[in-house]
This record gives structure tokens, C-alpha cells and sequence, in this order.
């Protein structure tokens, strides 16, 4: 057995940048001392989301990698000895913007980063409008405790990023994610949109025989055009097993969640239900095209 003691930071965001960061390390340091080894933060835990609007003056909040952020996490990381997942609004060049997962190793260096693959662009939540598709594939981050194939949030839907990372050699797959209610949908609705999250991923976990972490907001963040009532971030982020099975879930409250992860369950799993043998690889061509008609 190999325990990976891994917490999840599911917090609320406010408009100030810095009051976030320190929220953030504060609860780095609660979760080392608490014997963490590995702690993942939300998509886009610096600042509120954003993407409820189209302002160009939220480009202002974007940073170049490395830069500011990076050494700050980046020293939090060190302080308490940890692995640290962090989501980033990043500025490569002007004009070029990404939202992208860094992840800090133990001494602070930047153990790689993911640029997220899946941009959506749907009511309260513009996202085309602030970031460029990432370009750097769907590649796993070797780090000392595991290979972490790390993508985020609205990636979590698709079943080719996690098959990618595990044929790369991913050993969890981590999704840092903003997701939350519409207030115009029933409560039926919004439970049925919060299972078929959990869902989805609890799939990604058995298909690819790998556990699945994904670490959500919480809180309700107003819009700023007053367009809508704003988003209700769900919360319920949660750690699950190889075969889905819930290892540690959130409600939508702030909250720190511990969990331990066993990382050599999934040689069992796979021996019992051996997916990645059975695939007919010679098949999969088509799945390259965007539409078959």
C-alpha cells in the first residue's frame, strides 16, 4: 500500500487578489500540518470568476509565468514541503492568455504546468473571451509523490483528456474546477447538473482505473452587469477511488478536505478489469473527426 495524504482547498473567492493568496497559503499550512503531502486549489482561486462578463479590464488580473504568483506559491510550497496543484490566469504574451494549472514541487520549483484544453463559452460563463485553447497537449507532470495528469474544470467533461493522460502514464487525475448554479433552474435541475458532474468524473476514474480529485468553489459571486443573479458555486468537491468510489466529498460549505489515497490500488483494479488491454486501437481513428455524418 502507498497512502498519499492529499487535502482539497474548497473555498470561497472574494475581489481582492491579495486576501485570496493568503487564504489559500493559510490553508496550505493547515494542510501540512495536518500530514498533507499533495494539496490541489480551485480554478482560478486568485481572484472571483470573471468570466461572467466580457471586460477587458479583467485582463488586468492575469500574470506572466513565472511571475508573482508562481513565487509566491511557489514559497508556500517549499515552506510547508508539500506537492501544490494552483490554477492561474496567465498573460504569455499581449494579447495571449491562458488559464493554466501550475504544480510546485517540495522545494518550490515549478514542477510543470497545463494549459486548459476546453474553453467554454456559455451564459455567466465568457471564457473564449479571456483564454487561447492551451497548446501543449495532455501530458501528465512527474512530480515526487505520483504522476499527476492535472487538467481543468470544464476539461472534466471529456473522456479523451483523461484516457490521454493515463496512457501517458498519469497515476491521479486532477481537475481544478468553478462550477456552480444557474439561479433560473429548478432544484431538481440543479442537483441532476451537480450528480452529472460527480458522475462523469466517477466515470473517468473507472474507465482509465486511476482515482479522480476535483476541487470546486463555493459561495454565491454576483454578476457584475446585474445581467443575471450570478453563479452559485456548488461546492461537493470530492476525491474518488478506480472504481468511483467516493473517498472524501465536500458540501458547499468552506471546508479543507483530508484524504488518504492508496496509488497501488489501481494495479489491482486494472488487473480486474484490464480496459486499457481490451481497446481496439485500430478502431479509434474517427474519433479525430469532429462529426460523423
Amino acid at each position: 500500500m502507498r497512502l498519499l495524504k492529499t487535502a482539497l482547498v474548497q473555498t470561497h473567492c472574494t475581489a481582492n487578489p491579495s486576501d485570496n493568496r493568503q487564504r489559500m497559503a493559510a490553508y496550505v499550512r493547515e494542510a501540512a500540518a495536518a500530514g498533507a503531502k499533495l494539496v490541489v486549489l480551485q480554478e482560478l482561486h486568485n481572484t472571483p470568476y470573471f468570466c461572467q462578463v466580457e471586460d477587458t479590464d479583467n485582463f488586468d488580473y492575469a500574470e506572466p509565468i513565472p511571475g508573482p504568483s508562481t513565487e509566491f506559491y511557489g514559497g508556500v510550497a517549499r515552506e510547508c514541503a508539500v506537492v501544490l496543484v494552483t490554477s492561474l490566469f496567465e498573460k504569455r504574451a499581449p494579447g495571449l492568455y491562458h488559464n493554466t494549472a501550475v504544480v510546485f514541487e517540495t522545494d518550490g520549483s515549478i514542477a510543470g504546468t497545463y494549459r486548459k484544453m476546453h474553453i467554454p463559452d456559455d451564459p455567466a460563463y465568457y471564457e473564449k473571451f479571456y483564454f487561447t485553447p492551451g497548446d501543449d497537449d495532455f501530458l501528465p507532470i512527474k512530480t515526487s509523490v505520483g504522476v499527476l495528469g492535472v487538467q481543468v474544470c470544464w476539461d472534466q467533461w471529456y473522456p479523451e483528456g483523461a484516457r490521454l493522460m493515463a496512457l501517458r502514464g498519469a497515476e491521479l487525475l486532477i481537475y481544478p474546477t468553478a462550477i456552480g448554479y444557474a439561479a433560473s433552474d429548478t432544484p431538481e435541475e440543479q442537483q441532476r447538473q451537480l450528480r452529472a458532474w460527480q458522475l462523469v468524473q466517477r466515470g473517468h476514474a473507472v474507465a482509465n482505473g486511476l482515482p479522480v480529485i476535483a476541487v470546486n468553489r463555493v459561495g454565491h459571486e454576483p454578476d457584475p452587469s446585474a445581467a443575471t443573479p450570478g453563479i452559485q458555486f456548488w461546492g461537493h468537491s470530492f476525491v474518488c477511488g478506480p472504481q468511483g468510489e467516493f473517498l472524501a466529498e465536500g458540501d458547499e460549505s468552506d471546508r479543507l478536505l483530508l484524504v488518504d489515497i492508496d496509488l497501488t490500488r489501481s494495479e489491482q483494479v486494472r488487473r480486474w478489469w484490464p480496459f486499457l488491454r481490451d481497446r481496439r486501437i485500430e478502431c479509434f481513428s474517427p474519433l479525430a473527426a469532429r462529426y460523423l455524418d
